[in-house]
């Protein structure tokens, strides 16, 4: 009595340990607020099931002491903590009856009108379930899983023979046994699972079947049933889950928003330059671009000044040409030398003006034409480039126009970083690419 006593209450214990692995909510191996957090997915489930008990298993009869088993009808339940999509922690309960019958004779031959019927008063088990693959179509509800599972579980049990067994009839033995299995399950809905499986029970307490004294006897048990996942139906199963499904599905939202980017970003692209051209055309042909032009729609062969707008009291033009003689080009070479802008904009820098200045006396005095060419290295992009350099030369023919000279004689273009004269790989070859040119015709 105090035996049965004691094995009971660490059948209790066992339970109780099991209560508190599954009272943890949150899997060890992730945070609170990660992909496989409680908070997004059920990770608790309860299952019933029934099917056949047997002794005849894979792993043969019990001994192969008896000729003929018998099955009978089994049934139980289970209450299952996933810790990670793999992986589960399930506590089964199972009851049921298993038979066989003709003893052998020790001799090759079997006993007529012999047996056993072991009745399995209750047994509870605590087992891991490995989920060995996810074989689904979406990130909720898996198609299949098939499993393996094993543990160590307790059981009550009592058996009658035939012949009788006076000394051992109606007594219930409690003993250890170690389950082993391998199934199945079917997502049939969200959080609902048909459940496949084969489990064989080592038994190893002795007089299982009443009969022999050693701890060598087994059955198995096939079975079916439903497992029901427990908590919001608007979290998906754990166990059901697959990462990699998650992983194509957030992709194609990203190449989606990766598309999208790059369209609004061409569409942009597309629009600066139809401002550029908008920008730097001439749409009156007064020689200032529309962008530095402050009276636009002057009539042509109008004499403007460095903003566009009409020159109010026109200055005498020369008409004889000259030689242009080194002195001349020396002006424009001091010029070209001095000429510094702001980094990354059009503003000329006042320690050119000084320089500047003698160039537009030589356009006013000689009546020269003059030829701006805007060059930059080739940081940054081409079309930011391009518009620097058209703008740095317009700056520099607006100055020398608010200086007297003819802006009609004066012409500005940009080429950015197509026409470089030293490497750019360098920063003093980068420096003599950041240039304006002055042509003087």
């Amino acid at each position: 009595m105090n035996t049965r006593i004691t094995k009971s209450t660490m059948l209790v214990a066992l339970l109780g340990l099991s209560s508190q692995l599954f009272a943890q909510d949150t899997p060890t191996t992730t945070s609170s607020t990660g992909r496989f957090s409680p908070k997004e997915f059920r990770t608790w489930s309860v299952g019933v099931h029934g099917g056949l008990l047997t002794p005849r298993t894979i792993f043969g009869n019990s001994n192969h002491q008896f000729e003929t088993p018998v099955e009978h009808i089994g049934y139980g339940g289970y209450i299952k903590k996933q810790i990670l999509p793999q992986l589960g922690i399930q506590a089964d309960f199972l009851a049921g009856k298993v038979e066989e019958l003709r003893a052998s004779n020790g001799a090759g031959g079997f006993i007529a009108n012999t047996g056993y019927k072991t009745n399995i008063q209750w047994s509870g088990a605590l087992s891991a379930v490995w989920n060995v693959a996810n074989i689904n179509i979406n990130n909720e509800n898996a198609v299949i899983i098939p499993y393996l599972k094993a543990g160590a579980g307790y059981m009550s049990s009592g058996a009658t023979t035939m012949p009788a067994n006076t000394q051992d009839a109606g007594y219930y033995r409690e003993g250890w046994f170690v389950p082993v299995g391998a199934g199945f399950k079917l997502g049939v809905a969200k959080g609902i699972n048909v459940d496949l499986g084969y489990d064989v029970n080592f038994v190893k307490s002795a007089k299982f079947d009443g009969v022999n004294t050693g701890s060598n006897d087994r059955f198995a048990y096939a079975h079916a049933g439903l497992e029901f996942a427990l908590g919001s139906k608007e979290k998906p199963q754990l166990q059901n889950y697959s990462s990699l499904a998650n992983l194509r599905q957030q992709s194609a939202e990203e190449s989606a928003e990766l598309r999208r980017a790059l369209s609004t970003a061409e569409q942009n692209a597309q629009r600066d330059r139809e401002q550029y051209a908008k920008d730097l055309g001439d749409d009156d042909n007064d020689g200032v671009a529309n962008k530095f032009d402050k009276c636009p729609g002057t009539a042509s062969g109008t004499v403007v000044d460095g903003s566009g707008c009409p020159i109010k009291v026109q200055r005498e033009v020369i008409k004889e040409t000259r030689v242009i003689t080194e002195e001349d080009r020396k002006v424009v070479k001091d010029a070209i030398s001095n000429l510094e802008f702001d980094l990354g904009k059009s503003t000329i820098r006042s320690k050119s003006y000084a320089t500047l200045n003698r160039v537009a006396g030589l356009l006013v005095e000689k009546n020269f034409s003059l030829k701006l060419a805007g060059h930059t290295d080739n940081t940054g992009g081409r079309e930011l480039n391009l518009r620097l350099s058209k703008d740095r030369a317009e700056s520099v023919k607006a100055y020398l126009v608010s200086q007297g000279a003819n802006a009609s004689r004066i012409e500005a273009t940009g080429y950015g970083p197509d026409q470089p004269i030293a490497t750019n790989k360098t920063a003093a070859g980068r420096q003599q690419n950041r240039r304006v040119e002055f042509t003087l015709y």
